[in-house]
Parts: structure tokens; sequence; C-alpha cells
């Protein structure tokens, strides 16, 4: 079971203090907060991606790649990465090379976003948000796959013959995972391809996500990726914590009273009794979570989102403290007792290249003579398996 947190990269005026940090500020914030949680045990870390104010985060991998360089063990992730609006062959490029950066600690979700404006600026059609997601992974899945691409579609140029380049680490691709909060057609494709399914777990109740999830496990099983229980999903969540109930509500509510999403609302406590939102003491915290087990079965990935609605980075960082060192450790033990032994592990770099390789080496892909272009034919690699012409689309 891995623990993590997740920004949406929000730049946010602290209401207590009547402020509003800058964009610089924020970046060098959550590069230390990212930091921090490696420190206090946390197993990922991931940041969204927004093209708008307020939001900072539009290039997350730059952003990953400089944490990669400031930790060893931290796992790195994204939440969103923008299937629909990036090209695909862009994000192919994007996160292989960042792979190989972070010696294959990293995976990312993908996923549409929330910002509807997000489509002109480059040049998209939200009326095509849904096929668009689905072609466009559809296409990425091959570039991480097939050394030399032949592809048509309808909402890009074709390829002939593209090579994307880097292959991946150990020509093992990413492992991806795809979020969604109200789409069935993403959880199905998330079953289709046997990648791992996200739900924000934000908002709203958890009967809402507990749909998508049902429905997700049942396609994967149907897809023949192996059982129910081993289904690889991923739920997130907000907590606030202190020493005590009292305090955490004192503390968080300002915040919550101001916060972009919730604020202006309804009131924190019948907030925190309707949604999977946490505020209280560490006991307070573990014992919602742990239901969280009893609604959504046996998981893989629990994040939790720590730097939202203005909080301050030194209070952030104490919250990271508290939970590393008191609520963690007892969700790691009591997530494991009497976890079913049919559900696997989160998916690791190592435990993809053993499931692709077994104790073999893996292929290292090396390139053959420079041809100086990318669409003569053949394979560009020395070892390449035969080229495929197929074009893309969900079969």
């Amino acid at each position: 079971m891995e623990f993590g947190i997740f920004s949406v990269s929000d730049v946010t005026r602290d209401p207590v203090a009547d402020r509003t940090p800058s964009e610089a500020e924020r970046i060098e914030g959550l590069a230390q907060i990212a930091v921090h949680a490696e420190a206090t045990g946390f197993d990922v870390f991931a940041i969204g991606e927004h093209h708008n104010p307020p939001f900072f985060s539009s290039s997350p991998t730059t952003f990953l790649a400089y944490i990669a360089a400031l930790t060893t063990t931290l796992k790195l992730s994204t939440s969103t990465t923008l299937i629909t609006t990036n090209d695909p062959v862009r994000i192919a490029e994007e996160y292989a090379m960042l792979q190989h950066l972070a010696k294959g600690r990293m995976d990312l979700m993908l996923g549409r976003g929330n910002t509807a404006p997000v489509y002109p600026w480059f040049g998209k059609d939200i009326r095509s948000a849904l096929p668009l997601a689905l072609e466009n992974y559809n296409l990425l899945h091959r570039l991480w796959r097939e050394d030399v691409v032949d592809a048509e579609g309808n909402f890009r140029t074709p390829l002939q013959g593209f090579t994307s380049t880097p292959r991946p680490l150990d020509d093992v691709p990413p492992f991806v995972w795809h979020g969604s909060i109200r789409t069935p057609e993403i959880a199905e494709q998330a079953a289709y391809y046997g990648d791992g399914f996200f739900a924000n777990h934000l908002f709203a109740p958890s009967e809402h996500f507990l749909r998508l999830v049902r429905f997700y496990r049942e396609r994967f099983e149907h897809y023949g990726h192996g059982s129910q229980k081993q289904a690889i999903v991923g739920l997130g969540g907000q907590a606030f914590v202190a020493k005590k109930s009292q305090d955490a509500v004192a503390q968080f509510r300002p915040y919550f009273a101001e916060a972009p999403v919730y604020g202006h609302g309804p009131k924190l406590e019948d907030f925190t009794q309707q949604t999977p939102l946490t505020v209280g003491s560490p006991q307070e915290i573990i014992d919602k979570t742990l239901t969280f087990r009893d609604t959504f079965g046996d998981y893989q990935r629990q994040m939790f989102l720590v730097d939202h609605a203005g909080l301050p980075l030194k209070m952030v960082l104490e919250q990271l403290d508290m939970l590393g060192s008191e609520v963690i450790p007892v969700l790691r033990r009591e997530m494991a007792a009497g976890r079913d032994p049919e559900v696997p592990e989160s998916p690791s770099h190592e435990s993809l290249v053993r499931a692709k390789y077994g104790d073999a080496e893996p292929r290292q892909p090396r390139p053959n003579a420079n041809r100086g272009d990318n669409v003569t034919g053949g394979s560009p690699y020395q070892d390449s398996p035969a080229k495929s012409g197929a074009a893309f689309g969900l079969s």
C-alpha cells in the first residue's frame, strides 16, 4: 500500500495572514513540500497540470525532474496530465525522459482536467473531449510499445514511420493511472488496457466514486487482466490534523471557509460528515481513512491533498510531520492486516521489468547509424521488432 500527497498547484490567498503568495514562493514551497514528504515517510508525490491562474504547474515534467534530483526514494506522479489538450507524441517523449532521469521511480495519471477554456487555448474543441481522450491515449499507448508507428485518427495529422524518443527506460513504459470523477468511459478505458484507475475522492460522498470503481473492477476482469481484486485502484482525499480535534477544526476553519472550491458553502462539520474530508486528531484521520477500505475494498494507493486553500508552507510542513509520524505508520499496519493475498501491490518500474523479462536482462535500445530523418521506413534501432502499420482507434 502506497501513501502519498498531491497538489493542484493553486496559488490561493491565506485568509488568516490576508496575503497571497507569489508564484515563485509557491513553486519553491512545493519543492520543499515534496522533499519533506520523502523525509517524513510518504511514498508518492504528485502534481497536477494547469495552464491558467491561479495555478502554476503548466510543466509537470520539468517540476518532477527537479524533484527527482532532490530525492532518492520518492515515487513521482501527476494529478493530472491532460490527455486531451496535450499532443500524445509530446507526452510520450516528455514522460519517457522523466522516467530515465528519475531512474524509473515515476508514473502518471491521465485525465481531462476541469478547466473548460484550456481546450481552445491548445486548438481543441471541448465537445470532442471524450473521443479525444480515448484516441490520444490509444496512440500514446502504442508510442511507448512500438519502435515505429504508423497512425491515422480524427484529431491530429497522421504519423508515418514515427519513432518516439527516448524509448522508455528498459523498454518498459511508465505505469498509467486514468483519473475520473464522473465518466464511466474513462473507467472502461483503464480496464481495457489493464491500467490503474484513480478516483480523486474529493468534494462528494464516497458512494459517488464507488460506482466508478466497481465498474472499473468489473471491466478489468472482463478484459482478462485478472480478478476484480487484482485491479489497481487509487483514492484521493483531504486531511487536516492536529493533536486535538478541536484545535484541528479551529485552525482549518478559516481556510475551509474561504477556499475557492468549497468556501462560502456548507459548514465544515457538515462537509466532513458528507465527504471524505477529514479534520481532526491523528486517530480520527486513521479511523476515517480505514473506512475507505471498507467502502472500496483493498486498494493500492492513498493520496492526500495537504497544501490546498491557502495553507501557509510552515503549516503544510507541520501537517506532513504529524501525518508521517502518527498517521501513516498506523495506516500501513492496519491496511496490511487482513489484506487479501490476491491483491497486488501498486506497480513499480522494477515489478514491471520483472513481469516483462523475468531473470533476463532488459532491452536497452541502441540506435543505428544516424539517418537524419524519422520517416524513411524500417527501424532506427539495432534490435527493433518488425514495424507495425496498424492505425489507431479502440478495438
